[in-house]
């Protein structure tokens, strides 16, 4: 039998012994050590395994995937072109996104005072004639999956679903405003409303 051994200090009468730690609790801390090296090594020297941040951002992608891939109605689309903040938030990504191949007008044309007109890569969006389709869930396909061949790229995975709704709402009220000066017309006529 082992005999208890005081430690040399005391502090208001209390005294404690120096008693060696339960196997138990040895065990379990040698055993966190062991994890903690095998961890560090295969995620963060061997990098075999995807990091937290790296799950995060592949959650993210699969989740706006998703989203992407949510079916998306005329209804919808034109419900959304009737409410203010959803036609502001589309304008707001167009001007980010969108001027350089569209004009901050829809029309396609860039003026310049004191040069000529500058046509733009993008198709007028003010008038009646359209490449890929008018109804809006087909304006909403052209924006979200792009036109392979043209300027227009795919902004879904960029922009989000979300997003892309707000500029879709935000380009069917420029729709038919026919701005002076934009670009000829090209596509067939969309009649819709």
């Amino acid at each position: 039998m082992t005999q208890d051994v005081l430690r040399g200090h005391e502090f208001d009468g209390i005294t404690e012994f120096d008693n060696r730690l339960p196997n138990w609790w040895l065990w379990t801390f040698y055993l966190a050590c062991i994890f903690s090296f095998v961890y560090w090594i295969h995620y963060h020297v061997l990098r075999t395994g995807p990091s937290s941040l790296q799950q995060y951002q592949a959650e993210m992608a699969e989740a706006e995937a998703a989203a992407l891939t949510q079916v998306v109605t005329d209804e919808d689309l034109t419900a959304k072109s009737k409410d203010s903040a959803a036609v502001a938030a589309g304008k707001a990504v167009y001007t980010t996104n969108c001027v350089a191949c569209h004009a901050d007008n829809g029309g396609a044309v860039m003026v310049v005072p004191g040069q000529p007109p500058i046509q733009l890569p993008g198709v007028n969006l003010t008038d009646k004639f359209w490449l890929h389709g008018g109804k809006p869930a087909d304006l909403y396909k052209t924006v979200t999956q792009g036109v392979q061949g043209t300027a227009m790229v795919a902004w879904g995975m960029v922009l989000g679903a979300n997003k892309c709704q707000d500029v879709v709402a935000y380009i069917m009220t420029l729709r038919n405003t026919n701005v002076p000066g934009g670009k000829e017309p090209q596509g067939q006529e969309y009649v819709g409303k």
